[in-house]
């Protein structure tokens, strides 16, 4: 496509004179009479170069320039100042008032286009840095948004589940799908007395402490934490992030909380607080992937396993892991374990067999 230039010349002699000597070149040559017309040729022609004469009636070249200089979309498209005031004062007007270039009339022909050639040149130069600057900024404010969408998702999610969903925000791995998973639920026995007669603040500073501690075995698990619903957690494994020994890890995390909760809880019974720690876990299948609605998502499990292991926490007394049998024989090689009888659970029309889980073997 052929350069573009404006030439804004109240001579008619002269704009035909210089649209020669530019049309012989290949540009694609406009005209203007006066400044306000060039101002309008400027919108609809989008030249790539201005040659404007200096004295013209209505608007002069200075006020033309200082217009275009005043739009932000014009800053740096170059003009050319043509003028028969050839005294140093003039020229310095002229830049100083934002001209890129001048020529004195009578003007030599190759020096006038050696100047064309040479603003073009500044053009292109300007018309690739706008365009770096563009995708600089716009890389700048994906990464600014990626940064906090990371944040936003590591604040509410586990790190796994955060990092996979940023990998592939609309992979099929967060459409609903079934796989065996193994549910650990957690619950403080004496909570709701304690939350009763304690004072809101005492309430969520001892939360905030139960909430780190537990958190921090769920990460080193590497555990899919769905949910903190004041003293509960629920954390699954095996989803999104695929592991074998799921049900192993999930023992293996319930029995250090249990270790880490009695720790809490010798300076809870200083304080007059009689809390302790009951844990519910099982395994079987579940259909996993998010649950909510549009700008409040969460991944989440559904089925007959989140509520089994939720019941075996709910009879769970202070220091017990409550399991099935079912879920203990994946682990039996690895636990001892006290039959806790039959137990009949909310929900589940048959009694349950289970299982306290006492530690792991050595």
């Amino acid at each position: 496509m052929a350069n573009k230039v404006l030439i804004v010349d109240d001579e008619p002699f002269n704009l035909d004179l210089l649209e020669q000597e530019l049309a012989d070149q290949g540009y694609s040559i406009e005209r203007a009479v006066d400044g306000e017309e060039a101002l309008k040729k400027v919108e609809s022609f989008l030249p790539d170069v201005i040659l404007l004469d200096y004295m013209m009636p209505r608007m002069n070249g200075i006020e033309v320039v200082t217009r275009l200089r005043q739009d932000e979309r014009h800053k740096s498209l170059p003009v050319i100042l043509v003028t028969a005031k050839g005294s140093q004062e003039d020229k310095i007007r002229g830049l100083d008032a934002g001209a890129d270039d001048y020529v004195v009339k009578p003007f030599d022909s190759f020096e006038l286009l050696a100047r064309v050639r040479s603003m073009l040149r500044i053009k292109q130069l300007h018309d690739a840095l706008d365009e770096w600057n563009r995708n600089l900024e716009g890389k700048v404010i994906k990464q600014v948004a990626e940064i906090e969408r990371i944040s936003r998702l590591k604040r509410y999610l586990s790190p796994q589940v955060a990092e996979t969903l940023l990998q592939s925000e609309e992979s099929a791995l967060f459409k609903n799908h079934r796989r065996e998973i193994t549910v650990v639920f957690l619950d403080l026995r004496g909570f709701t007395a304690f939350s009763d007669s304690a004072e809101p603040e005492e309430v969520m500073e001892l939360l905030r402490g139960y909430h780190a501690e537990m958190g921090k075995l769920v990460f080193k698990f590497e555990g899919t934490l769905e949910r903190f619903a004041g003293d509960g957690i629920m954390i699954f494994f095996n989803d999104p992030i695929a592991c074998d020994d799921h049900t192993e890890r999930a023992v293996r995390m319930a029995v250090e909380m249990r270790a880490k909760a009695q720790e809490l809880r010798a300076g809870w019974l200083k304080r007059g607080f009689d809390l302790d720690l009951g844990i519910g876990l099982a395994a079987s299948y579940a259909t996993l992937g998010n649950i909510g609605f549009e700008g409040r998502m969460d991944y989440g499990a559904v089925g007959n396993v989140t509520n089994l292991a939720s019941r075996l926490c709910d009879d769970a007394k202070g220091g017990q892991i409550v399991t099935n049998q079912k879920t203990l024989s994946k682990v039996e090689q690895l636990v001892e374990a006290e039959s806790l009888g039959e137990l009949n659970l909310k929900g589940f029309f048959r009694p349950i067999s289970a299982f306290n889980i006492i530690r792991l073997r050595e």
